[in-house]
C-alpha cells in the first residue's frame, strides 16, 4: 500500500492512495461556511462525496452526471466515508466551516470504499495542519486516527485487502473501520455464499486490526511528507 501526498489547486489537503490494483485520488477541501441545520450552534461539519471515473473498471462506467442520478452503491459508500471520519472529529474545534471529502476512484480492483476511508483521513490531516499554520483554528479537531480495511473469507481462510479475483470467488466479505486507539467504528459483514462462525469474525477481526496499524503508519508517513 502507498500514499502520496498531492497538490489539486482547489483542494487544501489531497492523497493519491494504491492499495493493491486500487488506485483513489482523495482531496479535503474547506469551505468557510456550514450547512443551514448547522448555522449559529459554533460546530463544523465533514461531509464525502465519492464517484467512480469510467475507466476505473474493466468495462466503461457511465458517469452518474449522464445516468442523472447517485447510483445506490455510490450513495451509500460516500455515506459510509463521512460518518468514519466525523467518529474520529471534534466539530467544535473544527468551528464554524465544512470540509469536503472528495474521493474519486481511478483504478477500481476490490476495496475502493476502504482505500477512500484512509485516503480521505491524510487528506483532512493535511488540510487540518494547514489551517492551524494560518491561525483559522486554535487546536486540531482530530481526536484520533482512523482507517479502514477488507476481508475475504476465501476457500475458508480469511485474506487481508483482497483484489478483484479473490473478491469475486469470497465466501464472505467484511469492511472494518478502526480508529487509531483499536476502536470500531463500523463492521459491514456479508456471507456472500457460506454463513461463518462467530469465532471466523473474531478472527478476521484480528486481522483486520494488524491491517489497519500497518495503513496508520502509512497514513503518517504521507501525512508527515506533505
Amino acid at each position: 500500500m502507498r500514499i502520496t501526498p498531492g497538490f489539486v489547486p482547489t483542494a487544501h489537503g489531497s492523497a493519491l492512495i494504491e492499495m493493491g490494483g486500487t488506485r483513489v485520488i482523495c482531496t479535503a477541501t474547506v469551505e468557510e461556511s456550514v450547512p443551514g441545520w448547522r448555522r449559529g450552534q459554533g460546530a463544523g461539519w465533514v461531509t464525502a462525496e465519492y464517484g467512480m471515473l469510467p475507466a476505473s473498471t474493466s468495462e466503461r462506467r457511465t458517469r452518474d452526471v449522464t445516468r442523472g442520478k447517485l447510483d445506490g452503491r455510490s450513495s451509500e459508500i460516500q455515506r459510509l466515508i463521512g460518518r468514519a471520519v466525523r467518529a474520529v472529529i471534534d466539530m467544535e474545534a473544527l468551528g464554524e466551516r465544512t470540509v469536503w471529502l472528495d474521493c474519486d476512484v481511478l483504478t477500481a480492483d476490490a476495496g475502493t470504499r476502504c482505500a477512500s476511508i484512509c485516503g480521505a483521513y491524510v487528506a483532512l490531516e493535511i488540510a487540518v495542519r494547514g489551517l492551524l499554520a494560518d491561525g483559522r483554528i486554535a487546536r486540531s479537531p482530530i481526536r484520533q486516527g482512523v482507517a479502514a480495511v477488507s476481508v475475504a473469507i476465501v476457500g475458508g481462510v480469511p485474506v487481508l485487502d483482497p483484489d478483484y479475483t479473490e473478491d469475486v470467488a469470497a465466501d464472505a466479505d467484511v469492511n472494518v473501520v478502526m480508529t487509531a486507539g483499536g476502536e470500531l467504528i463500523e463492521v459491514q459483514a456479508t456471507a456472500e455464499r457460506e454463513a461463518f462462525s462467530r469465532a471466523a469474525m473474531d478472527e478476521i477481526l484480528d486481522l483486520a486490526g494488524a491491517g489497519i496499524g500497518r495503513l496508520l503508519e502509512a497514513q503518517s508517513a504521507a501525512v508527515a511528507s506533505a
